[in-house]
C-alpha cells in the first residue's frame, strides 16, 4: 500500500495539471441519501420537472432536504473534501468534476469545481427565469422563493423539461470535458463511472489515470493505479507523509 501511495505522490509531483473526479461515494459514506431512498416510489426524473415544483414545492423541498440537504448544511464537507480543497491551496490540484449536487466541494473552500449534474448553486425561478447563484438560499428551512416574483426557485440543470435545464446540463458537461481533456493526471474517487464515458473519451494521449475505490468498478481495467483504501487515509499520506 506504500508503494501505491508513494507511486501516487509521485505521479502527482510530475504532473502540471491534476484533475480529480469525485462521486457519491464520498457523500455517502457521509451520510447522504440516495435519492431514491427520500422519494420512495416515486420516480426521481418526475420530479426533476417544473411542472412537478410548480404543483408541490415543498414535497420537492423536503425530498431534497432529505436527500441532501440535511448532510450538507448539518454536517457539512467530510475529510475528503477538505483534503482536497487543500492540495488545490496548495497547487497540487488544479479543480474537481463531481457528479454530486451537494456544494460540499465549495463549502469545503475548493475554488474551481465543475458540477456536470448541476447543484443547489445555480438556481433559476421556474415563472420568470430570473438566475440566483447562491446555495444558501436552500439553508432557510423551506422552499426557496423568488425575489421578484414569488414563484419556487429550482436548480437549473434539475429542470429537464424546460429549455434552462437542457441548456445548464449541456454547458456543465462541455466544461467538465474540457478541463479534463487538459489535465495530465485525473484522479478518480468514490465513482463508479456514471456518465464516464463522455469523459474519458476526451483525456489526451499519455494522461495518466489514477483510481482510489476500496471496490471494484469499471476503471480497474483502465487506470494506470488502482488504491484500494479509503480516500481519506490516500491523501493523508499524500499531504502529510
Amino acid at each position: 500500500m506504500k508503494t501505491e501511495f508513494s507511486q501516487l505522490k509521485e505521479y502527482m509531483e510530475h504532473s502540471k495539471k491534476t484533475v480529480a473526479v469525485t462521486g457519491a461515494g464520498i457523500s455517502y459514506l457521509y451520510g447522504m441519501r440516495r435519492l431514491k431512498q427520500s422519494v420512495g416510489r416515486m420516480n426521481a426524473n418526475r420530479i426533476f420537472s417544473t411542472s412537478y415544483v410548480r404543483k408541490n414545492p415543498e414535497k420537492f423541498y423536503e425530498a431534497m432536504k432529505d436527500a441532501f440537504l440535511d448532510a450538507t448544511f448539518v454536517k457539512g464537507p467530510s475529510a475528503v473534501h477538505k483534503q482536497l480543497a487543500e492540495l488545490e491551496k496548495q497547487g497540487k490540484l488544479y479543480g474537481i468534476v463531481t457528479q454530486n449536487l451537494d456544494c460540499l466541494h465549495t463549502i469545503a473552500g475548493s475554488q474551481n469545481v465543475i458540477e456536470f449534474q448541476g447543484s443547489f448553486q445555480d438556481n433559476v425561478c421556474i415563472d420568470c427565469g430570473i438566475r440566483c447563484y447562491d446555495y444558501q438560499v436552500w439553508n432557510q428551512g423551506h422552499m426557496p422563493r423568488c425575489e421578484k416574483c414569488g414563484a419556487p426557485l429550482m436548480p437549473t440543470s434539475f429542470c429537464r423539461d424546460s429549455r434552462a435545464g437542457a441548456d445548464a446540463s449541456r454547458d456543465s458537461m462541455r466544461k467538465a470535458v474540457n478541463m479534463i481533456s487538459e489535465a495530465t493526471l485525473v484522479i478518480v474517487i468514490g465513482t463508479t463511472g456514471f456518465r464516464s464515458d463522455e469523459y474519458l473519451s476526451r483525456m489526451k494521449e499519455g494522461t495518466k489515470l489514477v483510481q482510489i475505490n476500496p471496490s471494484e468498478t469499471e476503471f480497474d481495467r483502465i487506470a494506470d493505479l488502482n488504491i484500494r483504501a479509503d480516500a481519506v487515509t490516500v491523501f493523508d499520506a499524500v499531504l502529510n507523509g
